[in-house]
């Protein structure tokens, strides 16, 4: 149901797809669909829950793992940039239906919103604090703008493209990095991993 609903929503808009249409392209019923979901709404909301909260378990597990913040911050821009292969179409229908989220349930995905982009922050800050990341960075833009430009990946990913998403990955790191590393972790061996 899942699935069938992504396709729909993604051709017609969520406002452009009924229930029983749902269930009579995914070849379920009325019955089962309301087993899973009390509503369109929920279902919406499940689509956008997704994406989000794979992303910020990833987080959370990085932090408990990587002790440097480069190592830190490179496996979350990871599992970010491998979201958009995963879930692609989940994604596209978080950004072009969001607004039909009901206000309890846009309040739950903006709140795991907010822990996952202050996770990013608290890497930033800590890297800066450990003299691996440029102390003239401010913070709150650094992390905005490595969200912002992974984000953006949704517009232009395609699984059969001429990248994989794993080179992609490695592109974003590359650049990232080189923007935000001190001289001396440029030249951490450690690292050399994270140069393409």
């Amino acid at each position: 149901m899942i699935e069938t609903s992504l396709k729909l929503f993604d051709e017609y808009g969520y406002h452009g797809v009924t229930v029983h249409e749902i269930v009579e392209q995914s070849g379920t019923s009325k019955g089962g669909f309301y087993h899973h979901f009390k509503s369109k709404d929920e279902l919406l909301y499940v689509i956008h829950d997704y994406f989000i909260s794979y992303v910020l378990l990833k987080a959370n597990e990085t932090i408990k793992t990587y002790s440097s913040p480069t190592d830190k911050l490179h496996n979350i821009i990871q599992s970010f940039v491998k979201a958009f292969d995963l879930y692609k179409p989940h994604i596209t229908v978080f950004y072009q239906e969001s607004k039909y989220l009901l206000p309890h349930h846009l309040e739950s995905i903006d709140q795991k919103r907010d822990r996952y982009r202050d996770i990013i922050l608290e890497v930033i800050q800590e890297g800066i604090d450990f003299g691996e990341f440029r102390k003239e960075l401010s913070v709150s833009i650094t992390g905005m703008s490595i969200i912002g430009m992974i984000n953006w990946t949704y517009k232009w990913y395609k699984a059969d493209g001429e990248k994989t998403i794993e080179e992609i990955t490695c592109y974003f790191c590359d650049i990232i990095f080189h923007a935000i590393w001190t001289e001396e972790a440029k030249r951490n061996p450690a690292y050399e991993a994270y140069h393409c």
